[in-house]
């Protein structure tokens, strides 16, 4: 099929959209790093402030990155948590609700703003560029560079990480257990199949084996289409190759709404009688610790509508006899 004239100025703004969100997500590390672990540290903190309400020797934070903002908002102590990464302010990024977020200062993330604040320690991606991270270890804060978690292991030892960090490593157990009761309660039957679908984001790109949402969609019942045809994280997926080979789901990741959007909601996807297709929410798509329980929990009832609407098509109609086996 050949795409219209605006069609096709859409989705190459779209791609251009797209390629700005993947530089955000710099902030917050590489989706394809296999592991969590943090980065190097100074051998000493500057002296700080006292913080009322804050126990001696409980270590004052600064996270510069959305995803680790949304945990340490969970597993740190009153007060210790100074301030987060303003994409945590903004709807469009943020990993957390809003009105949780805005009980922290939001700050830009520049070496400046962290230096009048005066934390212990500055959390930050593992993308932290050059200049800032040596800033950093020149005057002295414990510096933690942190990737996405690549799948559900890491995501869970990320959070223990910044749980001892914090120390308050019972918190973190907290998070970690309310992440294995979501994934028991929306692991599929046995005896369902593995059911093949694909995360189509704004612009046509897809979502690569490494990474966590992948990992999640194989906990509630998924494989993915796009590592089967050999592509990789942010790969590049025309609409021509969907329609050609359609998978059994598209997860459309973008704004309905938006030009640059087009594609993913295009008739010709509509069409397709054997494809199902599901909006899934951005904020959930790359970040590991609080959203992980509500990112299952929207696969799962994707994979719940899936299997009852086939089975609602293969049931007999009145008057009619049963399908063969």
């Amino acid at each position: 099929m050949i795409l219209s004239s605006a069609l096709t100025t859409a989705v190459v703004r779209g791609r251009r959209k797209a390629r700005r969100f993947l530089a955000v997500l710099a902030l917050v590390g590489s989706a394809i790093l296999a592991g969590c672990g943090g980065g190097g540290t100074t051998e000493a903190a500057p002296a700080e402030p006292a913080r009322e309400g804050v126990p001696t020797g409980a270590p004052t934070i600064v996270s510069l990155n959305p995803c680790t903002d949304a945990i340490l908002a969970e597993v740190t102590g009153p007060g210790q948590l100074l301030a987060i990464s303003s994409y945590s302010h903004d709807p469009e990024s943020s990993s957390m609700p809003m009105a949780e977020a805005r009980r922290f200062r939001a700050i830009a993330g520049t070496v400046e703003e962290v230096a009048t604040i005066h934390p212990r320690v500055v959390v930050a991606s593992a993308f932290l560029d050059p200049a800032s991270e040596a800033a950093f270890r020149r005057l002295g804060y414990r510096l933690i560079k942190m990737p996405i978690a690549p799948d559900l292991a890491s995501a869970r030892e990320q959070v223990r990480e910044l749980a001892r960090l914090t120390g308050h490593p019972e918190k973190g157990e907290k998070l970690v257990a309310r992440i294995d009761a979501a994934v028991a309660r929306n692991a599929p039957p046995s005896a369902w199949r593995q059911v093949p679908a694909l995360v189509w984001e704004s612009g046509g790109l897809v979502a690569g084996d490494r990474t966590l949402i992948v990992d999640m969609m194989r906990h509630t019942g998924f494989t993915n289409v796009a590592g089967a045809r050999g592509l990789s994280q942010a790969d590049y997926l025309p609409l021509e190759n969907v329609l050609a080979d359609p998978p059994r789901v598209v997860f459309a990741v973008g704004d309905p709404l938006a030009e640059e959007d087009r594609m993913l909601h295009h008739p010709a996807l509509s069409a397709l009688k054997s494809t199902r297709r599901f909006q899934l929410s951005r904020s959930i798509l790359w970040c590991g610790g609080p959203t992980i329980p509500r990112a299952l929990d929207e696969l799962a009832a994707a994979h719940r509508a899936y299997v009852l609407s086939q089975a609602f098509s293969q049931a007999p109609r009145a008057g009619t006899s049963s399908p063969r086996p």
